[in-house]
């Protein structure tokens, strides 16, 4: 399984940055694991939110390819980890990488949303876009536990 974790800026809360470290760590040992931090828009304030989800989409853009994207969203599907883990398994048959795309603070541009072959919810509560990132890597830590028959803590 080939798996790609992108999102716009590095994480900056060193707390939330040690726990992606840790996550991704477990995960390349199951699965082949990248995480790309693409540019996000410097020295822009909230008032000018279409031009930094403009420069955050264009550099989301350059990296995806023909990958199987899958875009985080509140409005996203709703899915049991079990149910998670049936999805990645049926998707790692079919070859293609998977890229899972998290926005930065304002979210994702709607071109992008459009171009996912899923929008995935982790939750129906609103959570920071950092923190987020961390749900989702464990989420797919935990995926990856099921698929290979290994004990992880409920």
């Amino acid at each position: 399984m080939r798996l790609e974790f992108l999102w716009p800026g590095r994480t900056k809360w060193p707390e939330f940055r040690a726990l992606e470290e840790f996550y991704v760590g477990r995960i390349r040992t199951l699965a082949d694991c990248r995480v790309v931090v693409t540019p996000v828009a410097r020295g822009l304030g909230e008032r000018q939110a279409a031009r930094i989800l403009e420069v955050e989409a264009q550099g989301l853009e350059n990296r995806l390819k023909d990958d199987y994207i899958i875009c985080l969203s509140d409005g996203g599907q709703d899915m049991t980890s079990v149910d998670f883990a049936c999805f990645l398994a049926a998707r790692d048959r079919e070859g293609r990488r998977l890229a899972f795309v998290v926005g930065g603070f304002l979210g994702l541009a709607e071109r992008i949303v459009k171009r996912a072959d899923l929008r995935l919810a982790l939750s129906k509560m609103t959570m920071p876009h950092e923190l987020c990132r961390v749900v989702l890597l464990e989420q797919v830590y935990r995926s990856l536990t099921i698929i290979h028959g290994r004990r992880y803590a409920k």
